[in-house]
């Protein structure tokens, strides 16, 4: 097993640092916008409350990023079924069958735990006067 191969773990990591500082940059930068966004619809009176809600998705990027930036693991790759520790883009394959259904778990948690978040998060604001 190379170098490179040996830093993943099944459900567990899957990224290494130049992947983990991309996740952290992405989940930053959907927040700035998501917090943008959200000043800019309550400075906007009138309009209808439900066009909060719209602050959703970025809000749920934002939380996708920052949770794999923590965890070192990455959503796509775990439901791919590929791993990278080397250059941005030089994915490696999981052939194991248990290593991918590991990862596809692991995957499915960051992807609720980002809906949690951020749907939380979105009616909060939803219900700001």
């Amino acid at each position: 097993m190379s170098e490179v191969q040996g830093e993943y773990q099944a459900g567990v990591c899957n990224i290494g640092a130049r992947e983990t500082t991309r996740r952290r940059a992405v989940g930053i930068a959907a927040l700035v916008f998501a917090l943008i966004s959200g000043y800019t619809l309550l400075m906007a009176n009138d309009l209808n409350k439900s066009a909060r809600w719209g602050i959703f998705f970025p809000l749920l990027v934002s939380a996708i990023g920052f949770i794999q930036a923590r965890n070192k693991f990455c959503l796509a790759y775990g439901l791919a079924g590929t791993f990278n520790f080397g250059k941005i883009g030089d994915m490696q394959r999981v052939f194991d069958a248990e290593s991918k259904r590991s990862d596809r778990k692991k995957a499915l948690s960051i992807l609720i735990q980002a809906a949690i978040i951020s749907g939380i998060a979105t009616a909060i604001f939803v219900t700001l006067p």
